[in-house]
Formats: C-alpha cells, structure tokens, sequence
C-alpha cells in the first residue's frame, strides 16, 4: 500500500514539471507552520504553572506577558506560514492538474478515431475533468496537511512525553485506537473498495449520458427510466457499493474512532484520580495541575491532527485510484507515425489480404479481405449487418490498424503515410453526424479553418443548404441550439456534407448517408452527394440498396469476408447474395398493409 502511495505521488509530481518545487517547498513550510503552532500549548503550560506556583499571590508571576506574547506571535506565525505553504501547493496543484488535461488531450489527438467508437465520450470526459481535478485536491490540500500532520505528531509525541510521561501516555493510547479504526476502514481488505466505488460512478456517469440522449425515445413511448435498464442498474450498483462502504465498512470503526479521539479527556480523568495522592505527598500539586490543565487542552488538539490523518489519507486513496483512470487513458493505442513518411501517388484504394479483429472479440470482423478502388471510381460496400462493411471503410483513414495485410492508397501503405496527409485526402460523412455547438458556418468551417466566407456560403449552397439558412434568423451565423435554433437529422446531415464539400479532399467515405433522412431530406442529400463524388474516388456504405445501384462496382461482404464484386445488373444476373438481398428490398418497399 505504501509503495503504491509513494508512486502516486511521484508521478502526479511528475506532471507538475517545474513546479515541483512549489509543492516540496509548499509542504516544508506546513510541517513548519504545524510545528511552531503547537508552541501556544507549551506557553499555556507554563503560564499555569508559573500561577499555579505563586496563587495566590498572582501579581509575583511576572513572566506571564512574555508567555502571552510568545503564544501570540508564534499562533500568528504558524497561520502566516501555512497560507505561504497553501499558495504554493495550490500554485502546483493547478498546474499539475493543467498539464494532466492537456497530456490526456494531447495523448487522446493521436489514438486512432475508432478508440472514440468503444469509449464513451461523457466516460472520457469524468476520466480526465473529474480525476484531475481528485488530483488537485491531493496536492494542493492533502499533501501539505500530510507534511503539516507529520510535523504535528512528532511535535505532539514529544510534549506528550516531556511533562508528565503517563498523562502522555493515555492520550497516545487514544491516538492508537484512532489510527487502527481509520486502517480498517481504508487499508487491507477494504482498500480496493474505493476502486469499486470509482468504477460504479463511472458506469453511471456514462449510463446517464446515453439515457440523457435517449430521453426523446424514453418520452415518444411513455416511458420511465426503469425502461433504461443500464441506467437503472448503473444507479442501483452505484447505490448499493456507496452503501456498503458508508454502513457496513465505516459505521463501527468511524463510531470508534470519534468517540475516542473527541473523549480523550475522560481518558485523563482515571490517570489524574491515580497521580493525585502522589502529587499531594510529594508536594508538587501545582506541577500536577499544570500538567492536567495542559493535557485537557492538548487532548482537544489531538481529534484535529486526527482527522488530518483521515481525510489526508483519504485524499490519497483517491488519487491514486484518480491516477489510475488518467493512466488509462494515456495508456490508449496511438497511431505509430513513419519515420520516414511517403507520398501517395494517386487516389486508388487497394485492400490486400487484410485481417482486422476488435479488441475482445471472438471471431476477425474482416478475414483476408481484397478488393480494390480505381481513382475516379464509385464503390459501394453492401452486405448483411455485421458483415464488415464500416470496419472495411474505417481501415482507409486508420481508423483502426489492420492486423495484417495492407489497406494503401496511391500505392503507398496507409500506415507509412504523415497522419495529417491521409486525413487531408479523405472526407467523412457519417449517418450520424455530429455538430458542434456553434454557429453553421463555424460548423462547416472545421473542415479547413482558413476557408473564407465566401467559399463556406458555396459550400453550403452546394450541399442544398439555402432552404435550412433562410429559415434560421441570422442566417449561416446562426449559433446551432441557441435561440431555440434546432436542426432536423436530414438538415444536419446537409450541413455536414458541407463541411465535407469544402475540405475538396479527393476521397470520400460515405457511411450511410441517408439513413436518418425523411424523402424530401433524402432527395437534396443526393443532390449534394453528386457535387461531393464528383471526380472523385468514392467509398459508399449503404443498407439501402437503391442508392448503390449506379455504382461504378460493388463489393458485397459477409461475415468478413470478400462473397462476390461487380456491378448491380452483373450480381442481380449471378443470383447470389446481392440478388437474394435484392429481393428482399424490393418485396420490403413494396409491402403495404392489407385493408
């Protein structure tokens, strides 16, 4: 458990860079602080005795005020001094968590697009936002309150022990008892469970974002959130785990730990009643009652440094786990990039003996897979579901690595072409785009940030967007869910062909398009994709055979595997699986329902 608090630690000091320094700096000043405040209670001390002796002549105790000044100064100093060492670890702690951010970002830009098809984005988002912000806490409170508590139980140990060894005795034990109660709660057996707990809310977190996005399916059918089972049962376990850690695991050892540490007085009390026949023989009464007097304040202090103790280790247990889950995601696949990348020499696509399988899975989801895209031509990828159609579109732009075999474009292997050069000749279009929360033009825009206005208005008019900007009140700068501003699924698919028109790359991924649109949508989505495959090399995925009819060829898989190519009138001829397909679509489109 050390050794792993230790590596905690050291890596989130690791992130800190040159600020390091602070939080070491940060956390000598509040041992520091924690020592030289523990000095009133030696003046209180020594003001009682010094009273004690002279009562009741009580003007003869002339070094009270020195006393009192000693106190005031050294409890004055100690707040100074912690708020110094709080600045420096709050100063580090931001910028630890700053740089934590940026490095899972960083990291996250160069993992392969299809890592963000098996991870949720709200699971991304807690990971990196929630975790580092765990961090925070740990370095720019935890860390400082271990050192300040270090500090606090070495200067404790010693004036428990320097006036009266059995008073001292009895207040330690107290701390004893504290400490073992608190290890039960948080180390051994149960110190995974804070693991457990993490995981729960991360499940949560991510259920609840797609029950979010699902709400209009929930309400169109009169729903509750039991029909979202996963929610449902992300909640339960979440409740479940929460209420097993706080009523079973803390319950005991946190009631013992409190009626201990906030009743260490009536711990002194049986020690005094022992030590005062002893102290009435040996005459020495008022060094007695100096020293009673001071445990029975100190005792109070002794609850504090102990819940340091707790929340700091806490904190740490949290981090760590927090730690965990950002490793996580640093630990992502990247794309590797060439050394020495090469240039394509032109726009054809050549499958060669490709294999790929998803991480888990039992069975490749593409098997040996050959096929080639001449430059200029349409192709369309057909097959039942699960047959490999988008896992074949996705190994173009390296969505995903193959396993083996080569996917190349131009004659040059994908993988040993510059990142940014194969993403500047593909453009995507997806049957669920995504838009951004910002206006249309800006949304259209992300494909070439340099574009200028004019050429993002031909764009748009291009993808058959006038009709979508004369509607919305301030036109291609309307911001996108502002101003009760929505867009239907057709609409915002219009614009992401936008967006895919003014990249002009040179080939085109076409992922079932028209999925989502309705026929009035689904005519001008055509309209737009002849000005996007113009001239072009076109990879097309479609469920909805009708669209693939004029391709240039098809391509039909089946369970990942290459069943037969050529084009509509050769394969509807042959009579196999796209002939079968075929019929099916046109006895489906044809099906009414009886009167």
């Amino acid at each position: 458990m050390a050794e792993r608090k230790r590596g905690t630690i050291a890596t989130l000091l690791d992130f800190a860079g040159d600020y390091k320094a602070l939080t070491i700096v940060g956390c000598v000043l509040s041992a520091v602080a924690m020592a030289v405040s523990m000095l009133p209670f030696a003046c209180i001390w020594l003001v009682v005795r010094d009273m004690v002796k002279v009562a009741p002549n009580w003007q003869a105790a002339t070094s009270i005020e020195t006393y009192g000044w000693w106190a005031s100064v050294s409890a004055i100093a100690g707040i100074l001094i912690y708020l110094v060492a709080l600045m420096c670890t709050h100063l580090a702690a931001f910028r630890t968590a700053n740089n934590m951010r940026k490095a899972c970002a960083e990291h996250l830009m160069r993992a392969p697009l299809g890592y963000f098809d098996t991870h949720a984005s709200g699971l991304l988002r807690r990971r990196i936002d929630g975790a580092a912000g765990r961090t925070e806490t740990l370095l720019a409170h935890n860390l400082a309150d271990i050192a300040g508590t270090v500090a606090m139980f070495v200067t404790m140990l010693v004036l428990l022990f320097v006036f009266d060894w059995r008073m001292g005795l009895a207040c330690f034990a107290a701390a004893i008892v504290s400490v073992a109660a608190m290890f039960s709660m948080m180390g051994g057996k149960n110190a995974g469970l804070m693991a457990e707990y993490q995981d729960a809310a991360d499940t949560m977190s991510k259920a609840g974002t797609e029950y979010v996005r699902g709400i209009p399916v929930v309400k169109v059918f009169q729903q509750t959130v039991h029909s979202f089972r996963a929610f449902k049962r992300a909640i339960d376990d979440y409740s479940a785990k929460a209420d097993h850690y706080q009523g079973v695991v803390c319950r005991v050892p946190q009631s013992i730990n409190l009626t201990f540490t906030e009743g260490v007085f009536m711990l002194l009390v049986p020690v005094a009643l022992l030590l005062a026949p002893g102290a009435l023989a040996t005459r020495d009464f008022a060094g007695f009652v100096a020293n009673f007097a001071f445990y029975a304040i100190y005792s109070s202090v002794l609850s504090t440094a102990l819940a340091r103790v707790m929340f700091a280790s806490g904190g740490l247990t949290q981090a760590g786990d927090a730690l965990r889950r950002v490793e996580e995601v640093l630990a992502a696949p990247q794309l590797d990039v060439a050394s020495n990348p090469l240039s394509p020499m032109g726009n054809d696509v050549r499958f060669e003996d490709v294999s790929f399988s998803y991480e888990g899975a039992e069975r490749p989801a593409l098997d040996r897979v050959s096929f080639s895209i001449a430059e200029g031509e349409t192709v369309a990828l057909v097959g039942p579901s699960g047959g490999g159609k988008t896992t074949a579109a996705s190994l173009i732009p390296r969505f995903w690595d193959v396993d083996c075999g080569t996917v190349s474009i131009g004659g040059v292997d994908v993988r040993q072409m510059d990142p940014h050069v194969l993403m500047d000749r593909v453009a995507f279009v997806f049957q669920n785009s995504r838009l951004f929360n910002a206006s249309i033009a800006d949304n259209v825009r992300a494909a070439r940030p340099d574009a200028t206005d004019a050429e993002v208005a031909a764009a748009l008019s291009a993808a058959q967007c006038d009709d979508i900007l004369a509607k919305l009140p301030n036109g291609a700068d309307t911001v996108i869910g502002s101003q009760r501003t929505y867009l239907s699924g057709g609409e915002r698919q219009r614009v992401a062909l936008a967006r895919a028109i003014l990249k002009d790359s040179p080939l085109v991924v076409l992922d079932e398009a028209t999925a989502f649109a309705d026929p009035e949508n689904e005519a001008l989505i055509q309209k737009a994709f002849e000005e996007l495959t113009r001239d072009r090399t076109v990879v097309m995925i479609a469920h909805r055979l009708s669209t693939v009819v004029h391709a240039s060829r098809i391509v039909v898989l089946d369970e990942g595997r290459v069943v037969e190519q050529g084009t509509h009138d050769e394969l509807v001829e042959r009579g196999e699986l796209y002939a079968r397909m075929w019929a099916e679509y046109n006895q489906a489109i044809q099906w009414q329902i009886a009167s």
